[in-house]
């Protein structure tokens, strides 16, 4: 045997690439002269030759050993295996690795150094294999060593000294004989820790037997530990059979892949022979804590919905409170800039309409007239008074332009919230929405809650368990009002740094001290259609209680409801409410009004023609006003009626023709919200009967004033066949504007109209023939039911005192008394019934 150190370099090591079983480099006799040869670089083969069949073919006396850990497992994938890069660029980028002058990165070296001179073999083909990270060495060795004494050899000296590359400290060069046939492909294959092993036939005409897990261990066991052998299932289709080998470490799993690949072994007791077929496998990881989840939804579902509660109060939570800060401080709004008052200051002239003018200067009129009330308002949000702020007027009274445009004019951190587009939204999802506009709550998936009780219904039905994803409107409703008022907190507190004195201070104690720091939060509309959504208006006035028990903001209701103080003293029951009651003006200040408006508009068309001099202007003369003080004692002192007369008297009408028209439209929306009914039976949203508006009306109209016990004990509202609760009624009405309740003592002493001009309203439909007719018949029918009703009641009693064997002497009385009784309804029916036929003729005739 020739020794390798005296091959030339070129020709011990001349390397073929994968699959190129005849390109095997034949080495020169040691006595034959050198020949020049071309230069060829390592780790480079020809792909002119061979047949590309991924197998390694062995002579006589020739057998191919593996080494491991020549080079990193990720060179292959990372540089090499790209399924861009050709041969050649395989070959350029080895080549420029190959010229580098480290010769520690040189796997050839390693190999060199791992074959000793005391193994007495002849190296003939070296074929690397960059994704395994070793290489196939294909030796010669004499005819009285057997390959496996090589490879105990070879294995000794490499255990005495090891030879560790650069890149693995702890891991020396390992090599295994191989006793298959391996497979050298070039695929996208890299290695896994796991070995699919195939158990396929020898030959064709036998099949093979399936190797038992002793067996395998047996195999494989020298590669390297073993974690786990896992055997086919019995019951399975799969073909050919196969099992799993699992190493501890991919590096043995590489080494018993490329060693034995294409091994043939018959099992003791087996018939047939069997070949491995290996490859690598993917390790499929066991999800336990999936399946954990998957198999316990009644603790997973109720912690999931907590992490998703916890998530959205750590994430969204402090969003919404810079959102609703903003929105009270107004830093996002144009209009509060400096740039856009500026502006408005520049073009006031020249974009305010005069009509616009002519009601604020009407407005100014009034508000010096409320000069103390605005100052006393003023003057409680100066000052601790720990309880809510009403103002209290019928519609059009003028109690939010007494608040927005006087009390709060000018002031810092307001907070309006209206509750009429809040009530009068569609759903919850948009109620919900509605509330979150208002309180500048963003952002909001009012949608979500729908979602939410879908899957809530959907788990509730499979596992039996309620999600608790959904949330009802009540607590969507808190939760908005609970960010609020800390970000109103915080308002309050904005300034307290600025303050050297205040530093020591805790917040409550701050808050106390300084009144005037606190945000203002005005609820307009409060109580609008209370009968639908009550728990809209429970929840606001908490929440109102909350900001003044807390010392956190002033909290002013606008409201024309009367009852009120139900809902406000159920959420402060230990506090007075501070109480603004506004009222009707007097005539003296309602001409006032009118005339402040006239004035301003004269001033306004003088500037006008004082600028067209030299054009025709048209001019409007002011009307007379000789009857304007007869025409304000009709109309009254109602704010939205003087302020309709101030337009129509700039138009050009006269007093009394405007307070005609005024008078004709009021007695037109009478008749169609209260008269013009398509049936008698109240709705849910009409507690009142058109025979009880109209009695109203008609007696209102003769006696202006009406006393509250009075109209509760008259037949239609008494016995009324349509309505069981009177004083629900006449509620729903006051609510309704028809009438005024006031009261005495705190009881319910007179009714009146709704508005000054109703008065007059009432007696225009009450002059109206048919109308009158109309109405009267109604409430004529009601009443003969009534009676009728009455007369049914005493007939079965008398039946039934008839039906005795014999007539008691102490039932004569009663008897009588029933008699009397029916007499008087029979002659009250036969009343009703000529008034009802007199009425029908006016309708025949008139009609």
């Amino acid at each position: 045997m020739i020794p390798i150190r005296t091959l030339p370099r070129p020709a011990a090591y001349r390397f073929a690439r994968p699959g190129l079983s005849r390109c095997i480099a034949t080495p020169f006799p040691v006595d034959s002269p050198p020949r020049r040869l071309p230069t060829q670089r390592a780790w480079k083969s020809d792909l002119t030759k061979g047949d590309n069949s991924g197998h390694i073919s062995t002579a006589e006396n020739e057998s191919i050993l593996f080494f491991d850990n020549l080079t990193p497992l990720r060179v292959g994938p990372i540089v090499l295996w790209q399924p861009w890069q050709t041969e050649r660029d395989l070959n350029d980028l080895m080549n420029r690795y190959q010229s580098s002058s480290l010769g520690i990165f040189d796997p050839i070296n390693l190999v060199k150094r791992a074959i000793s001179d005391k193994v007495p073999i002849q190296v003939t083909e070296i074929i690397p294999r960059l994704k395994d990270g070793g290489a196939f060495v294909k030796f010669t060795h004499p005819e009285g060593t057997s390959p496996k004494e090589i490879q105990a050899q070879l294995s000794a000296l490499l255990t005495e000294k090891p030879l560790k590359p650069w890149f693995s400290p702890f891991r020396s060069v390992k090599s295994g004989l191989v006793q298959g046939v391996p497979w050298l492909e070039d695929l996208y294959r890299l290695p896994k820790s796991r070995i699919r092993v195939e158990f396929v036939p020898a030959s064709d005409e036998e099949a093979p037997a399936e190797l038992s897990q002793e067996t395998l261990y047996s195999l494989f066991r020298k590669y390297g530990k073993i974690g786990e052998i896992t055997s086919q299932a019995s019951d399975s289709k799969v073909n050919p059979r196969f099992a799993y080998v699992d190493f501890a470490l991919v590096r043995d799993a590489i080494m018993a892949k490329n060693c034995m690949h294409g091994f043939i072994l018959r099992e003791k007791g087996s018939k047939a022979a069997t070949r491995l077929r290996l490859s690598y496998e993917q390790r499929v990881k066991p999800h336990h804590i999936w399946n954990w989840l998957t198999n316990h939804p009644r603790i997973v579902i109720p912690l999931a919905a907590a992490f998703l509660a916890a998530f959205t109060v750590i994430v969204f939570d402090p969003i919404r409170e810079f959102f609703v800060k903003a929105h009270v401080q107004k830093t996002f709004e144009f209009t509060d800039s400096r740039l856009y008052k500026w502006f408005k200051s520049r073009t006031n002239d020249i974009l305010t309409f005069r009509k616009h003018k002519a009601e604020q200067a009407g407005l100014n009129t009034l508000f010096t007239h409320r000069k103390d009330l605005i100052d006393s308002i003023k003057n409680s949000l100066l000052e601790t008074i720990d309880t809510f702020i009403v103002v209290h007027g019928p519609r059009g009274s003028g109690g939010r332009e007494l608040i927005m445009d006087q009390v709060l004019e000018g002031r810092k951190d307001v907070l309006v919230v209206d509750c009429r587009p809040i009530v009068e939204a569609r759903g919850e999802a948009g109620l919900i929405r509605r509330l979150a506009f208002e309180v500048g709550y963003r952002p909001v998936f009012s949608w979500a809650n729908n979602l939410s009780s879908m899957v809530d219904l959907a788990v509730q039905s499979t596992t039996g368990v309620k999600a608790g994803f959904s949330e009802n409107l009540e607590s969507q409703v808190v939760k908005i009002l609970q960010t609020t008022a800390s970000a109103l907190k915080e308002v309050a507190l904005a300034d307290r740094k600025k303050d050297a004195k205040d530093e020591n201070m805790s917040e409550e104690a701050y808050l106390e001290a300084h009144p005037e720091r606190r945000p203002v939060v005005v609820i307009e509309n409060f109580l609008h259609k209370s009968d639908e959504k009550g728990i809209i208006y429970d929840k606001i006035s908490e929440f109102g209680a909350a900001l003044v028990q807390s010392n956190i903001a002033h909290v002013v209701f606008l409201t024309n409801d009367a009852s009120y103080s139900k809902t406000l003293t159920k959420a402060l029951p230990d506090r007075v409410l501070n109480q603004i009651t506004l009222g009707d003006l007097s005539p003296r200040v309602a001409k006032q009004f009118v005339l402040s408006n006239l004035d301003t508009q004269e001033e306004e068309a003088q500037k006008v023609s004082d600028k067209n001099k030299h054009e025709n202007s048209e001019k409007v003369d002011r009307p007379d006003l000789k009857e304007l003080d007869e025409c304000i004692d009709v109309l009254g002192g109602r704010l939205t009626d003087l302020q309709v007369l101030s337009r129509r008297l700039v138009n050009g009408q006269s007093p009394n023709k405007a307070v005609s028209e005024i008078i004709e439209q009021s007695a037109s929306e009478i008749l169609r919200m209260f008269l013009l009914a398509k049936d008698n039976a109240p709705s849910p949203e009409h507690k009142w009967s058109v025979e009880q508006a109209w009695y109203l009306i008609r007696e209102i109209a003769n006696k202006e004033s009406l006393r509250y016990n009075e109209v509760l004990l008259s037949n239609t509202f008494a016995s009324s066949t349509t309505t069981s609760a009177p004083e629900a009624a006449l509620e729903a009405l006051a609510n309704a504007e028809l009438i005024t309740i006031r009261s005495k003592h705190g009881r319910p002493q007179t009714i009146r109209a709704g508005k000054p001009v109703y008065l007059a309203a009432f007696a225009r439909l009450v002059s109206d023939e048919v109308v009158a007719a109309k109405m009267d018949l109604g409430i004529l029918t009601e009443l003969s039911k009534i009676e009728a009703k009455n007369i049914d009641k005493v007939e079965n009693e008398l039946a039934l005192l008839g039906s005795l064997p014999s007539q008691p002497k102490q039932a004569t009385g009663r008897t009588n008394y029933l008699l009397s009784k029916l007499q008087a309804s029979q002659q009250k029916i036969e009343s009703y019934e000529k008034e009802m036929g007199v009425l029908k003729k006016v309708l025949a005739e008139m009609s």
